[in-house]
This record gives structure tokens, C-alpha cells and sequence, in this order.
């Protein structure tokens, strides 16, 4: 095990890569009930309006899992790297009002529904068969270390950001504010209205992220996953909650999986509707969303990559992370078996950082991660026990680590400076990685064609920068 993975090499041990493994899938656990949820958009849809939800909402639980699954194993045994991959959040969402809602506002029914289903995930193979021919020929690794110095020292910073923003977000730290769109958790206000126990997780998650930064300023081993636990404990004492969990649905759900899911690609209409369907908008529509998933998955995996090997020492001297054709080529054939299977994209998740800031730095932590994925397919309610607020400190905390890259940016040089310090706040002000950096890299070419320092090297960059704009101006994303 050690020669394979490279665990001294890499300066870890087995229990740390454990604990790391650990730590990551605790952070990431959400995806598999927020994944099918999202795809359903049972927050803009009731559950039960419509029988078909219900068996989406089966069918992609599952795959949702199954994607992870394969793809965090391509992490750890192909690429022995210590990231996971999963169902990229914000692109579940996009697949609904892309592929769903049609059918919603016609009124087309059951059929209707599961139809857009299945054409969806044609286009999303599609796109993953594109990701893969880019990953196997080295394009994307291209791609990615084509990118300005500038840019690439943000990237992990504005992910940082990014990072610690979703935790705040899920603890209920920061809430909606109609003035100035966010505030603090209004714990007055709460306790004035005799409804305390709503801020108890906020509290809660504030006080995990300060046992990890003490446990970490005595050097204790295992700083995150002592906190997720403790904080676990702590909230169903506090709330008084009893854990419950359900198991009488597996059943249901692997028999939808296999009726509509893991069937959808290979019927005929489904391709049909995918690139002529009205609901979709005719065959250039199908193909701008191609692009747009294409787009999207390529840039938060490359912005993902960066940030978390940066975390974890593992750049060359170039800057760029290492084995990143093969961290590409596991993200490209995740997103394709996710697709067979019946969800949407899959990608490497931001919450890897989570993990490798728990010590993992090798293959034996996504090893980890990809085992208790598989037993979610099983006993996924004991996962959903870990409320948000024990797993946003150690988002919060990734956050904190990786904001010292932005140091390193030159901010006497416009050039430099104000690309990256767009790239470093769109990606938490858009909610997208992508954005950020397709904002960055726009800013980048406009300031270097105007100064008059535009170079051959600076091509790619403006490809990048142009493709950016033309999904700006077709898609909203």
C-alpha cells in the first residue's frame, strides 16, 4: 500500500490518509441527498406533484452515489491523488431549468418529465465524451497551465472564499438580508422571539471552527474530523433532536434506477429530444449548453485542482499541479459514467481541501471517500445524521488556509492585480468557480491588449477569455 500510493514519499501515514479520507466525505456527504433534490428542484417543485419527480428523484440518488463512487476511485487508483469527485452543485440546478422545468410550464406530465430527464443526460455524455477527448490528448492540462501566474495564484485563494462562504452559508452563519442581501445571524432577534434553538447551529459551527483553529495550534492530529464529531454530538444534545433515519425507501430507488436512470441514454427519443426537442430549443441551443457544461466542469475542476494541491504542497515548479492530465482524465470518465447512470456532471469537489487539510496527500484518501460513497448506496440516512453546521467549520477553516496564496500576487502590476482580485471575488459573489476565473481571464486580455503587452504565449488565455463572453452572452449561468 505505501509503494503504490506513496505515503511516505508523499510524507503522511496510513492514519492520517484515513482520518483525511474521513474528513472529506463528512464535508461532502450533503451531495447525496442535495444532489437528487437539486436535480428535482423540490424546492421550487413540491415533492409528489407529479409521480415522475418521485422517481427521478430515485433514479439520481443512486447514480449520484454510483458517479462518486467512480470517479473518486479514478482519483485514487489512476491518478493517487487525495480528491473527490461528485455531482457539481450549481450544475445540478442548471440541469433542471435547462432540462426539467420545460416540461414543467408545458404541462407535459409524467412522460414529460422523464423524457427532459433522459435528454439531459445526453447532453451531459456528450459533454463528458468531450471532456474526455480533451483530458486523454493533454488539451486541458494545456488549457490549464496556459493560464496568467496571476491567475493561478488566485484561483486557490478565490476558492478559499468560495469555500468558506458555502459554510457560512450552511450553518446559518450569514442569512438574507432584503437591504443588503446578507447579514450575521440575527441571534438577538431570535432569542427575542423565543426561538433560540434557530441559531443554535450558526453557534454551534462558530464554535467548531475555534476547537479546530486550538486543536491545531497544539498540533493535534485529526483538528477536523475531532470538531465534526464533537459538533455532531453537541447539536442533537443542544437541540434535543432524536437522530432518526429510513431505511424502507432503498428498495424504491434502485428499481427506479434501473427503469428510467441507468437506461436513459440508449433510447432513441431521448436523442432526439436532446438536439431537436422544442423544450430544449433546437440543435444550437443543445449545442451552447454543451459548451456550457463543458465550460463549467473544465474550469471548476482546473480552479478545484489548483486550489487543493496548492493546500497540499503538490505543484511543480511551475505552479501547476501534479499528475494533473490524470486527475483531468478521472473527472472526464466520471462525468461520463454519471451520465450513463442517469445525473448530471460529475466534477472534483472544492470540499477535497477539507481532506487534504486534514493531512491527505495521496490516493488512499479518495480511497477512503469512494468507500463510504458505496456504503450510502446502502445506508445513506446514517451519513445525513452529520448536520451542516459540524461540516461548515471545516469549510470555514479550508478557507482560512487557503487565502495566503493571494500573497503571492503582484499588486503593484494592474496587469496582475486587478484580474486577480476579480477572479478572487466572483467566484463567492456568482457562487461559481468558473465564473471567476472566466471573469479574471477577461479582465486579463483587456488590460494586456490595451497596455500593448500582448505576447503569442497570451493566445490561450484569450481563447479562454472568448469562450468565457459567448457563454455570458447565450447561456445564464
Amino acid at each position: 500500500m505505501d509503494k503504490f500510493f506513496k505515503i511516505s514519499e508523499r510524507g503522511s501515514n496510513v492514519r492520517t490518509e484515513i482520518v483525511a479520507g474521513l474528513t472529506t466525505f463528512f464535508a461532502m456527504a450533503y451531495i447525496v441527498v442535495t444532489n437528487p433534490n437539486q436535480i428535482v428542484s423540490f424546492s421550487n417543485q413540491a415533492p409528489g406533484t407529479d409521480p415522475a419527480f418521485q422517481q427521478i428523484w430515485n433514479a439520481v440518488y443512486i447514480a449520484s452515489i454510483l458517479a462518486a463512487v467512480i470517479g473518486t476511485l479514478l482519483m485514487s487508483l489512476y491518478a493517487k491523488m487525495p480528491f473527490a469527485q461528485a455531482c457539481g452543485m450549481g450544475l445540478n440546478s442548471f440541469f433542471f431549468v435547462s432540462f426539467l422545468l420545460p416540461h414543467v410550464i408545458a404541462g407535459d406530465g409524467s412522460e414529460g418529465l422523464i423524457r427532459g430527464y433522459q435528454s439531459g443526460l445526453v447532453i451531459i455524455l456528450v459533454s463528458g465524451l468531450i471532456f474526455m477527448v480533451l483530458s486523454i490528448s493533454g488539451l486541458r492540462a494545456k488549457i490549464a497551465k496556459a493560464l496568467p501566474d496571476c491567475l493561478k495564484k488566485a484561483i486557490p485563494a478565490g476558492i478559499g472564499l468560495f469555500i468558506a462562504f458555502l459554510g457560512f452559508q450552511n450553518a446559518g452563519i450569514l442569512q438574507a438580508n432584503q437591504y443588503t442581501l446578507l447579514q450575521f445571524v440575527d441571534i438577538h432577534g431570535a432569542i427575542a422571539g423565543g426561538q433560540f434553538l434557530t441559531v443554535v447551529p450558526a453557534l454551534l459551527a462558530l464554535l467548531g471552527l475555534l476547537l479546530i483553529a486550538v486543536l491545531e495550534k497544539y498540533h493535534v492530529k485529526g483538528s477536523v474530523l475531532i470538531s465534526i464529531a464533537a459538533i455532531t454530538v453537541l447539536y442533537y444534545i443542544t437541540t434535543g433532536t432524536a437522530p432518526t433515519f429510513d431505511l424502507a425507501q432503498i428498495g424504491q430507488t434502485f428499481a427506479d434506477f434501473g427503469t428510467i436512470g441507468i437506461t436513459g441514454v440508449f433510447h432513441s427519443a431521448a436523442w432526439a429530444d436532446a438536439f431537436a426537442g422544442p423544450a430544449i430549443g433546437g440543435f444550437f441551443s443543445a449545442l451552447m449548453l454543451i459548451v456550457t457544461f463543458c465550460l463549467v466542469d473544465m474550469f471548476d475542476t482546473i480552479g478545484t485542482l489548483y486550489g487543493a494541491a496548492s493546500q497540499a504542497n503538490m505543484l511543480d515548479e511551475n505552479g501547476d499541479p501534479i499528475r494533473v492530465n490524470e486527475c483531468m482524465t478521472s473527472d472526464a470518465i466520471a462525468t461520463v459514467a454519471g451520465a450513463v447512470c442517469g445525473t448530471s456532471t460529475c466534477t472534483t469537489f472544492v470540499e477535497s481541501a477539507s481532506g487534504v487539510a486534514a493531512g491527505g496527500r495521496t490516493g488512499l484518501t479518495s480511497l477512503v471517500v469512494a468507500v463510504c460513497f458505496g456504503v450510502c448506496l446502502f445506508l445513506s440516512p446514517l451519513a445525513s445524521l452529520v448536520p451542516s453546521c459540524a461540516t461548515a467549520p471545516a469549510l470555514i477553516y479550508v478557507g482560512v488556509l487557503m487565502l495566503k496564496g493571494f500573497a503571492k500576487v503582484d499588486m503593484e502590476d494592474v496587469r496582475s492585480a486587478v484580474p486577480a482580485f476579480l477572479a478572487l471575488i466572483m467566484m463567492p459573489m456568482t457562487y461559481s468557480i468558473s465564473n471567476g476565473i472566466g471573469i479574471g481571464a477577461i479582465a486579463y486580455v483587456v488590460i494586456t491588449l490595451c497596455s500593448g503587452k500582448f505576447e503569442k504565449k497570451d493566445i490561450p488565455v484569450t481563447v479562454i477569455a472568448a469562450l468565457f463572453v459567448l457563454k455570458f452572452l447565450t447561456v445564464t449561468m
